[in-house]
Order: C-alpha cells, then sequence, then structure tokens
C-alpha cells in the first residue's frame, strides 16, 4: 500500500495515546501504577512524570500488536511505505526476535540454512528453537585489521551447491564495522534456488534514505530484513521493524512466530517510538543523513590525519564492497594499545565512549543525534591518546593479534537445538578441547559467538577467548563467569 507523501506526517499511535491519556477515567487495568499515580518517588523524579501517563497496556482504541486491525495496523503500512517493504512489522523484543522468526518462518527440525560463521548470537538462538541444521559460509576476513568483513557471492554458491536442500540463506549486512557485502549477487543467487534471503540488518535502518549510504536489503532483493531502528535512527532501546517482500515466505507462519516470540504485554512507548521514528525519516529523512555524513566525513578525514590511528576505508575485497561512512572504525595497535586499552582511556578520562571495543580496534556509530561537539571532543581526544602514547610506542612493541576466530573449522557434531536441551556436565577449560560444547560463548558487543551448542570445542577457540578476557574484553552466555570451567555434552550421550 502506497500513501501520499501528506499521510506520512501522520502517527496514528502516538496520537491514539494522547487521547487515552486526555480522557478522564478511573483505571482499572494495568499496568499498577495506574498512568503514573502509583510510580516510585524515585523514579517520578528520575523521568519526566508525564511519560508514565503514556504506559498503557492495549486498550480497545489501541490496538493489538499480534491481530492490528486499528492504529498499529495504519502505522506499520505506513513504515512499511518508507522503508520500502510490502509489509512490516513492529518489534517490541528487539531485532532479536526479528531474526528468530525469521529462521523459525523458514526452518523446521532438520532443515538446512546457510548463514555466516559472523552471525549474531539471535540467529543461533533461533537455531536451538527451530532445530534446524546450520550451514556456515566463512566471512572475508582481514587478518591485518583483524576485522571480519561479509561472506562472499562465491562462498554462498558453493553452500548452496553442496546443500541444494537448503531452506534459506541469511546474511549480515552491514556487519557491525560497517562492512557491506555483494547482497545483490547473494540476492540473484538464492532466488535462483528458489529460497528466501533473509538479512540481518540491524545496523542498516538508515540507508534508504540518502543515496551516499549503501543500498538498502530491500532494495537489492532481500525476501526478508531486520532492522534495528533504535541502533542508528530515532526509536527507544528496543524498538526494531521486520520487513518482507515477495511471495517465497508465508507471512502467517511469520506472524504465529513472532506471537511466539514477542510480549503479549507490548510497551506502547516502544510502539510509539516506532511510530514517530517512522514519521521523522518520512519527512526529514535526507536532510538528517546529509547532515550525518558531514559529520562522519569531519570525523574520519580528521582521525586519519592523527599519528598512529588507521581507519577503516572501504578496499573492495571480496566480501566488502561498500562501506558504511557513518560507521567509523579506529586501528588503534600501532599506539602501543589495545581497542580494550584505549576505550578505557577515553571513556574514563576524556568522556568518549565507542560503540564496540576489540582487540586492534574501536568502532564508533555517528547517527543523527550526534552533534558537531560529539565530534569535536572525538577528534580531541585521540591526539590526546595519540600525543600520550607516541613515545611508549617507540619502545613498545606492537601486539600483533592474530585472530583465529574466523580461521577455524567449526564442526557442528549435533544440532544446536539437541545440544542446547541436552544433559550437560561442567569440566575445567583444560579438559574442554575436543569436547561438544553446550553453551553460546561469545564477547559482547558485538555478540557473535566463539562457540555455540553442539559445536566441537577446538583449542584456538579456547585461546582467543581466554586473550579476550585477559585483555578485559567481556565474555557473554558461559554459566562461569572466570572461564575456568565450560560446560559440555556428557561423554555418554554424545
Amino acid at each position: 500500500m502506497s500513501f501520499p507523501d501528506q499521510h506520512q506526517t501522520n502517527l496514528p499511535i502516538l496520537n491514539a495515546l494522547r487521547e487515552c491519556t486526555n480522557k478522564n477515567h478511573a483505571a482499572f487495568y494495568t499496568p499498577g501504577h495506574k498512568r503514573g499515580q502509583g510510580i516510585s518517588s524515585q523514579l517520578a523524579d528520575a523521568f519526566d512524570s508525564s511519560v508514565f501517563k503514556f504506559d498503557l497496556p492495549e486498550l480497545p482504541e489501541l490496538d493489538n500488536l499480534f491481530a492490528p486491525q486499528g492504529v498499529i495496523q495504519q502505522a506499520q503500512e505506513l513504515a512499511a511505505d518508507t522503508f520500502g517493504a510490502e509489509q512490516t512489522w513492529f518489534l517490541v523484543n528487539g531485532s532479536t526476535c526479528g531474526v528468530e522468526a525469521a529462521i523459525l518462518a523458514t526452518c523446521g527440525v532438520g532443515d538446512k540454512i546457510i548463514l555466516p560463521r559472523n552471525a549474531h548470537s539471535s540467529c543461533i538462538a533461533g537455531l536451538i528453537l527451530s532445530g534446524a541444521i546450520p550451514v556456515f559460509v566463512n566471512p572475508e576476513y582481514d587478518s591485518t585489521l583483524d576485522i571480519a568483513h561479509s561472506v562472499t557471492p562465491e562462498g554462498v554458491a558453493i553452500a548452496l551447491q553442496q546443500h541444494p536442500d537448503a531452506k534459506a540463506v541469511m546474511v549480515v549486512y552491514p556487519t557491525y564495522y560497517g562492512a557491506c557485502g555483494d547482497i545483490g549477487a547473494i540476492a540473484s543467487l538464492t532466488h535462483k534456488h528458489n529460497i528466501p534471503l533473509l538479512v540481518d540488518e540491524a545496523h542498516g535502518g538508515h540507508f534508504a534514505f540518502h543515496p551516499d549510504l549503501p543500498i538498502s536489503a530491500l532494495a537489492a532483493g532481500a525476501d526478508l530484513t531486520v532492522q534495528s531502528t533504535h541502533k542508528v535512527l530515532g526509536a527507544m532501546t528496543q524498538a526494531s521493524m521486520l520487513h518482507i517482500q515477495g511471495s517465497r515466505i508465508d507471512r502467517d507462519r511469520l506472524s504465529k512466530a513472532l506471537q511466539l516470540l514477542q510480549s503479549t504485554s507490548p510497551s506502547y512507548l516502544l510502539l510509539a517510538s516506532l511510530d514517530a521514528a517512522r514519521q521523522q525519516m518520512a519527512l526529514q529523512g535526507k536532510q538528517l543523513m546529509s547532515r550525518t555524513l558531514q559529520l562522519a566525513i569531519e570525523a574520519r578525514t580528521q582521525i586519519h590525519q592523527i599519528p598512529g590511528l588507521l581507519v577503516l576505508e572501504c578496499k573492495s575485497t571480496p566480501g566488502f564492497c561498500h562501506l558504511d561512512p557513518t560507521r567509523l572504525t579506529v586501528t588503534v595497535s600501532d599506539l602501543g594499545l589495545t581497542g580494550f586499552e584505549a576505550d578505557e582511556i577515553l571513556h574514563e578520562q576524556l568522556g568518549v565512549t565507542a560503540e564496540l571495543p576489540s582487540l586492534q580496534n574501536l568502532t564508533f556509530i555517528i547517527s543523527l543525534g550526534n552533534t558537531q561537539e560529539d565530534i569535536e571532543k572525538l577528534v580531541q581526544a585521540f591526539i590526546l591518546v595519540s600525543k600520550q602514547h607516541q613515545k611508549e610506542h617507540l619502545t613498545c612493541k606492537k601486539p600483533l593479534w592474530e585472530n583465529l576466530f574466523y580461521m577455524m573449522d567449526y564442526t557442528v557434531q549435533i544440532s544446536p537445538q539437541q545440544a542446547y536441551f541436552a544433559a550437560t556436565e561442567s569440566v575445567p577449560i583444560v579438559k574442554a578441547c575436543d569436547r561438544i560444547c553446550a553453551e553460546l560463548i561469545c564477547p559482547y558487543p558485538p555478540g557473535i559467538p566463539v562457540l555455540m551448542p553442539g559445536e566441537i570445542i577446538t583449542l584456538q577457540a579456547l585461546d582467543y577467548l581466554q586473550q579476550i578476557q585477559a585483555q578485559r574484553g567481556f565474555i557473554s552466555g558461559c554459566a562461569d563467569n572466570t572461564l575456568s570451567t565450560i560446560k559440555v555434552i556428557k561423554e555418554q550421550i554424545a
């Protein structure tokens, strides 16, 4: 459904909420704070108290997220028109539930799905929930910068040739670092096999709004894409969208999957933020993105000139066709620092906080919410770090990190679902090698698993995790936070 431009000024959900808050009535429904009247005084002091009036349940005039016929349906139709989809679903459980629903809608127990090994942990959760079998394709890897890019069309073609019974292909576009692969070619390949292309586009919700940004997944031919509207646009944290086009995916099955994964008590604060973010981009998207791109160019240009720093640029190599210019990745290893150390200095001493620290790099998201002052503070902080560590670098050996993660041969011994629900035991890490992993273990962010349920634990994986831990990186998913032990499948089960 296509709307005239003036309809994009509408805010169906937000306007309905306003009308509800203006009604003077006795509330005998949830939530218990009754439109803020019973909210904690501490919470009321911390926030503008008016926000609690909008924290309402699914009243008749506010529609139903699982069977929308009113304002939610109207808002979703406007979003579909704005983002170039045939149909859009609002997500209040983040992009995680959208990715899981995409897998549930296309794969069942024992079905194969082709996906990159640097997929987000939500993909692995989707495998566990669906019972699907992963066919992993290794992404292209830059060993100099220790950064993984996208999978290539050639890699996907080989996987499709070896596994012609695969039910779907899923890709990450863009990566956490902003790298974009040849998604158009991958879409053509999957469609030749008459299977859908699913896209984790969590960090690409802004692509449709400026010609200087990479092509959006839908415009490139994707059948389904999930976008974190809160990550790079103006929605509240946890608010995302799922977009679909074409007939390769059963939309009823997709809706049912989302009903399993989404809360039956959706937050209207989140839904209203999606409604407002859509309107903002529909009316001002190009203008906002032009300003954001200008800020990103300024930051990139100035930081590139600082001694000891390297800024990630698109090299037009396999798996790296385009770069989102609003994603800034700075390599700091020539200063004799790890990304974790540099992140600590910037955050604790200089008032600048990155999105993602890694062994050699720091990644920053420049979005419509950033200001000229932010960019100036970022540049000045890097100038100070460079000056402080240049002399040290003269006598400090450059840390040479070899990220074996993307070069390892991951063997799935049993399905992630089988492993997740099997009987387990905890063993010392020194005895875990060659056992079947029962945990989803990954550094976070970006939440890309190093080990997942069903995989054989390798020495390289353990070494990499210990290296991350030694550099003060955060590792999630393991029952033992010290990483002294790991949960594995009991020998007799395996």
